[in-house]
């Protein structure tokens, strides 16, 4: 089994998009597995000019913590905001000092070996520290041809582990990791029905998880071959 069967997750076409405003990242479906197709870097949304406001002008959207620094970053390397909102909300919560027990540290939540690789001095500067991380993100998505759970879960886990069990670790840690990530992208996606929203989890024969919207019957052949030698 292929290391992307083993991380396969089926989810149709997901467009992440604001009102008015064209699609910023499209997660493609092939073979049951979620590739980043597209990424443009979302521009601000401002309404027409509100009489009495200070400014003249109302942004359509709530800004998310360091929002124009993550905008920035996520421009400069081709990914979605809302990727690298969501990973800053399940690693940090958005808190600038956070350290994990492990060690990892500031909003990305960057190894020290990580931080010293991709140059950051000061993992607890906002601007460094996202700096960082979507640059190491960036590395992570065209390492693994766009797969953006391999992706995830290397940021988890490191890539040496997901080269280890030819996929996503058997960790609950980065499972969990992964699944709660891809809600968050599924959250700030419009979609056609309240099922497409719901993330699924399977397991196949050899233990592999499968994350996908699509019930059962609705998944790739390949996949579903997989699931049922589990019965």
């Amino acid at each position: 089994m292929t290391s992307g069967l083993a991380a396969a997750i089926a989810a149709g076409i997901l467009a992440l998009t604001s009102p008015s405003v064209i699609a910023e990242i499209v997660i493609e479906q092939r073979d049951g597995i979620f590739y980043v197709k597209s990424v443009e870097p979302p521009p601000p949304v401002v309404a027409a000019p509100l009489a009495g406001s200070p400014s003249g002008v109302i942004v359509t959207r709530p800004a998310a913590p360091y929002g124009e620094l993550i905008r920035a970053a996520a421009a400069r390397h081709g990914l979605a905001s809302e990727l690298v909102e969501s990973v800053i909300r399940v690693e940090s919560n958005f808190e600038a000092r956070a350290v994990s027990p492990k060690g990892a540290r500031g909003l990305m939540q960057l190894m020290p070996a990580t931080a010293a690789k991709l140059g950051v001095r000061n993992v607890f500067d906002a601007r460094q520290n996202i700096e960082g991380g979507v640059r190491h993100l960036r590395h992570l998505v065209d390492r693994y041809d766009g797969n953006l759970a391999l992706a995830l879960a290397a940021y988890n886990a490191g890539v040496e582990a997901v080269g280890r069990y030819g996929g996503i670790p058997p960790y609950p840690e980065t499972q969990a990791y992964v699944a709660r990530v891809l809600r968050l992208l599924q959250r700030a996606a419009p979609s056609a029905s309240a099922e497409a929203r719901v993330l699924r989890r399977y397991e196949t024969a050899d233990g592999h998880v499968v994350y996908s919207n699509l019930p059962i019957d609705k998944l790739s052949v390949t996949v579903r071959e997989m699931l049922a030698e589990r019965q």
